[in-house]
C-alpha cells in the first residue's frame, strides 16, 4: 500500500507532454518521422492514460533507435 506522502505525489505528477514535434511526416508503416510514434499512437495520446503514454514513449525511442542505425 502507498503512503499517503506518495500518493500526494504520484497526483500531482505532471502527465507526459506530447512528443509531437511538428515534423510530420509518415512512412510507409504510418511512422512518423517527428516524433517516431505511429499513427495509431498519435490519435490515442490524449486519450489514455500515464503507463500507456509512457509505452508509447518507449516504443517511439526504440523506433528512432532503429532508424538512426538504417
Amino acid at each position: 500500500m502507498q503512503s499517503q506522502q506518495q500518493q500526494s505525489i504520484n497526483s500531482t505528477k505532471e502527465p507526459s507532454s506530447s512528443p509531437c514535434v511538428r515534423n510530420c511526416c509518415l512512412d510507409n508503416n504510418d511512422i512518423c518521422l517527428g516524433c517516431f510514434r505511429s499513427l495509431e499512437e498519435i490519435r490515442q495520446w490524449s486519450s489514455v492514460d500515464e503507463r500507456t503514454r509512457q509505452c508509447f514513449l518507449v516504443n517511439a525511442k526504440s523506433r528512432e533507435k532503429d532508424y538512426q542505425q538504417k
